[in-house]
């Protein structure tokens, strides 16, 4: 009896055991989001892409079906060898288990058996199609979500701008510009509606296309929007300022800068700074960068420009001694003052911004006094 009960601990602390080590392997796979270089993000901010609450999904999953991962697939393949019907928590968690691209494989047989199954789902039905999305963004399947967003078949399964903006973000930060515009132009086939997130990323992808088709497709978006009067967000402007300066067109440039409404950001000192270089503009440019020399303070945000930006200027000011001699001075003042940065323009524009709402939650956590565990009061938070 009592080797019984030993052996029956020793089993028991043995399960313990491979669950805690199960659990660290998914905490690391989830922390790895955290830091630069597990989750490169480029455009899409993560209360966009969630990647790190899919992350936590599929831990919890994980971890709660521990040991049973192979009989549920062995179940949900054999309802698709026997035509029986697949249910929406089934495939719900069919893509949360899924950590290999042959399981992912298995999923695409059920995803196409469920959305022929369920082609009429009723309005507000949970939708499948970010989900996936955010899977293949984690295995690096872009191929995969390409096949599967493109496919007539499954029409109506990627009904939401979502799915397309998270697949055009993972193709983006893989440098497959072409790719993400075909995406994007499938999009508009399948009649999705763009939303602020879409327009950001067609701008992004068509200027580093940076070609006169590209060009073209960016004129007719813009043309939409200006026609529908739905407002832009400012990285929108962003990526339409740099690309048509990219495009030598210096008056279309200046005509978009004209758009954004506030201009104290680092990417607008420095499209600023450009935008008069190459308009010729010797004494604004000159004057701008002396300004930003002379607002040099402790108590003050200084602007910051880019030495690749600075370099163009100073190409500009070549043949004009004088005017060279004065931006050299203001070059050296900017440089003592650390206003100048290693960083591109490309390098800003790419940068993904802090996600909204992160400082309004950490007010939230100080709704208790750290000193006396009691309610701040109304005044104190209003403040």
């Amino acid at each position: 009896m009592a080797t019984a009960v030993v052996e029956g601990s020793n089993r028991i602390l043995r399960e313990a055991i491979k669950r805690a080590l199960l659990f660290r392997k998914f905490a690391l796979a989830s922390s790895c989001w955290k830091c630069p270089q597990g989750a490169k993000r480029y455009l899409l901010t993560e209360n966009i892409l969630r990647l790190h609450e899919f992350q936590q999904q599929k831990l919890a999953i994980g971890y709660r079906h521990y040991g049973e991962k192979g009989a549920y697939f062995s179940a949900i393949e054999e309802k698709l060898t026997k035509n029986r019907l697949i249910l929406r928590d089934e495939l719900k968690m069919l893509l949360h288990l899924c950590q290999t691209k042959s399981e992912v494989e298995v999923a695409k047989k059920v995803i196409s058996r469920y959305h022929a199954e369920n082609k009429n789902v009723a309005f507000g039905e949970f939708k499948f199609g970010p989900v996936f999305m955010r899977l293949c963004y984690e295995l690096d399947l872009e191929a995969t979500a390409v096949e599967l967003i493109k496919d007539q078949a499954l029409h109506g399964f990627f009904s939401d701008s979502t799915s397309f903006n998270i697949l055009m973000d993972l193709l983006f930060v893989k440098g497959h510009y072409e790719c993400a515009l075909d995406v994007l132009l499938e999009m508009k086939r399948q009649g999705v509606k763009f939303n602020k997130e879409t327009y950001l990323l067609a701008f992004a992808i068509c200027y580093k296309l940076n070609s006169s088709d590209s060009c073209k497709i960016c004129t007719t978006l813009l043309e939409d929007v200006h026609f529908k009067g739905d407002p832009m967000p400012r990285r929108v402007y962003y990526f339409a300022v740099a690309f048509a300066l990219k495009q030598n067109d210096v008056t279309k440039a200046h005509s978009l800068f004209s758009h954004i409404m506030s201009t104290r950001s680092k990417i607008c000192s420095n499209l600023k700074v450009l935008l008069l270089a190459k308009s010729g503009d010797v004494q604004g440019l000159v004057q701008t960068l002396k300004q930003a020399s002379d607002s040099a303070s402790d108590f003050v945000k200084r602007p910051e420009f880019c030495m690749q930006v600075l370099t163009t200027a100073r190409e500009k000011l070549e043949g004009n001694p004088a005017v060279c001699a004065h931006f050299e001075e203001i070059f050296a003042k900017l440089q003592a003052s650390g206003q100048i940065t290693s960083l591109t323009l490309d390098d800003l524009l790419c940068q993904t911004p802090p996600t909204k709402g992160h400082y309004t939650q950490l007010l939230k956590q100080r709704q208790v006094s750290q000193r006396t565990f009691r309610p701040l009061s109304s005044t104190l938070l209003a403040e």
